[in-house]
């Protein structure tokens, strides 16, 4: 969590902190639900993989518009 931390701090050198937060919490909250799906088994369902989906949308919009 602490390289996480560090990595964050990193990249929000380059682009503005909103984005860059925003693209970690992503990141965080697609892996997550990721490992959720492989590792316990979690329901995977077509709203979920749109959800997810939107998530990577909205980063891709911040980015482009940074």
């Amino acid at each position: 969590m602490g390289l996480s931390g560090v990595f964050l701090y990193y990249a929000q050198k380059g682009i503005p902190i909103g984005t860059a937060y925003a693209i970690w919490t992503g990141i965080g909250a697609s892996c997550t639900f990721i490992i959720g799906v492989i590792f316990f088994h979690d329901a995977l369902s077509l709203i979920r993989i749109l959800g997810v989906l939107l998530i990577i949308a909205g980063i891709i919009c911040l980015k482009a518009g940074a």
